[in-house]
């Protein structure tokens, strides 16, 4: 895992140096004294894991981890303890008071990699989707399995999606309408407007260019017509 450690504390960045290099699953790629420092690797290397202090001058820990959209899971190194809730309320994997022992640095570092392997599997399983009938989804700190056959359409919000289910309910998660289409088997699910995706097995029926599933009628977007008619002639529907 590549990972940086953030302190302002030369002496504590050299402790997370040392016990870094003492694990083979641990690649440190940068020491960063700022928070600045760390924006700037952030922004030019793939990370992995990040140790970090959170009373640091200027940006905080606390402030670095909500001012970034895609932060890489966090472990916090601080001298403080009462800032724990905070932190396991930021989603990190793990809270360490200094001085910490390698004892103790060891077993966090171990759950960030059985998290990062775990995230491993959820993707090869999501490369692999058109040989299953399922897919994971992120939502709410977890992860959601889903079977397809189960999903009406997809409704694109922003920066989330919203993923309509046949028993009524609907999965809210963080990622962009195009990165998801791009999980779903291409055979039973099509894109036919900028926000929204739907499943070809759940079309109820079809008047001129509105799809009608459920008690949900959606218009076909103007750029997506001749794909929409394209793919419903090879469906039979028509």
């Amino acid at each position: 895992m590549n990972c940086i450690a953030v302190d302002d504390e030369p002496l504590a960045l050299d402790v997370v140096e040392d016990y870094i290099k003492k694990i083979d699953f641990l690649n440190l790629v940068k020491k960063c004294c700022k928070a600045s420092e760390a924006i700037e690797i952030l922004q030019k290397e793939k990370i992995d894991l990040m140790f970090l202090d959170i009373q640091m001058p200027g940006i905080t820990g606390v402030q670095l981890v909500k001012s970034i959209k895609n932060i890489p899971p966090v472990i916090f190194t601080t001298a403080y303890s009462n800032y724990a809730v905070e932190g396991f309320e930021l989603d990190a994997v793990d809270y360490l008071v200094k001085p910490f022992t390698f004892e103790r640095f060891l077993k966090a570092a171990g759950k960030a990699y059985s998290l990062y392997k775990m995230k491993d599997n959820i993707i090869s399983t999501e490369k692999n989707h058109d040989t299953k009938d399922f897919i994971f989804v992120k939502s709410e700190y977890k992860n959601i399995r889903l079977n397809f056959n189960d999903i009406l359409y997809i409704e694109g919000l922003s920066d989330y999606i919203k993923i309509h289910l046949t028993d009524g309910k609907n999965i809210l998660s963080l990622q962009s309408l195009k990165a998801f289409n791009e999980k779903l088997p291409s055979d039973n699910f099509i894109r036919i407007h900028r926000s929204y995706i739907i499943s070809l097995n759940k079309i109820n029926s079809i008047q001129k260019y509105r799809v009608f599933i459920g008690d949900k009628q959606i218009s076909v977007g103007d750029s997506f017509k001749e794909k929409f008619l394209k793919k419903i002639k090879e469906f039979g529907i028509i």
